[in-house]
């Protein structure tokens, strides 16, 4: 129950501070942002992630992958009826249950952390030179579909609010990389504060390098390694299998 509770907390700040963001003083400096994003709005969205995961081990995958088709289509109906708040979290909700879907496919925390390497050439090609920056580029609207907003204080002079965004793979892979540690036995608490914080060096560094979209699988890769790289390292040795 205090799970559940501190879920119905969470989702109640976002929310409120997805509605009330825009109308507060805008704030001059980029680094200001950042630091809000990084040390506020960030770890109150992925917390959601953390605090849900006693749902995955408590679904079978047949249920789980009813779960995340039902929220797929939740977000695409709120998103249709532009409740763009209440889509923005469905979002969340359904890129992180299609990640869990999608470990019932690994049978040992070396095979996740095989796929952690190989995704990180992929997004950095997609975003520099592939369908990531046409879509951000040339296609806004699509991107925005298949991304979740982060919203900073304020609006721009063209009074729209702002916000940075992270694309549904980042947040299915958040997913997949957390529940592989519930389930393996990794080390779930040091595994979120390291790729909860890689979202923010991936703000820092397009901030830093002027950029309007960097590869954010990269740093969270790197998160997901480091806090597990002794117990992948017997994983690889070993090739034990695991329990689901």
């Amino acid at each position: 129950m205090v799970r559940v509770a501190a879920v119905l907390v969470d989702i109640t700040a976002i929310a409120l501070w997805s509605q009330f963001a825009p109308s507060l003083p805008h704030v001059d400096s980029e680094w200001g942002n950042v630091a809000i994003l990084s040390f506020g709005v960030i770890p109150a969205m992925f917390a959601l992630v953390w605090l849900c995961l006693p749902l995955r081990a408590a679904l079978g995958p047949a249920q789980l992958a009813i779960l995340a088709g039902t929220l797929v289509l939740l977000a695409v109906a709120f998103s249709l009826a532009d409740l763009e708040i209440a889509a923005n979290l469905l979002k969340l909700f359904a890129a992180t249950a299609v990640g869990w879907v999608a470990l019932a496919f690994f049978e040992a925390p070396w095979w996740v952390a095989l796929v952690a390497l190989l995704i990180v050439p992929v997004d950095l090609f997609s975003v520099a030179r592939g369908p990531t920056k046409e879509i951000t580029e040339n296609q806004p609207q699509v991107f925005d579909a298949l991304s979740v907003f982060m919203l900073i204080p304020g609006r721009n002079q063209e009074g729209q609010a702002q916000a940075a965004h992270l694309g549904l793979p980042d947040v299915l892979f958040f997913g997949l990389f957390l529940g592989a540690c519930a389930r393996f036995g990794l080390r779930v608490a040091p595994t979120w504060v390291l790729m909860t914080a890689s979202f923010g060096g991936t703000l820092v560094l397009a901030v830093w390098f002027d950029q309007a979209g960097v590869a954010a699988l990269p740093l969270l890769s790197a998160g997901f390694i480091l806090a597990n790289c002794d117990l992948l390292w017997s994983s690889i040795r070993g090739r034990r299998h695991y329990p689901g």
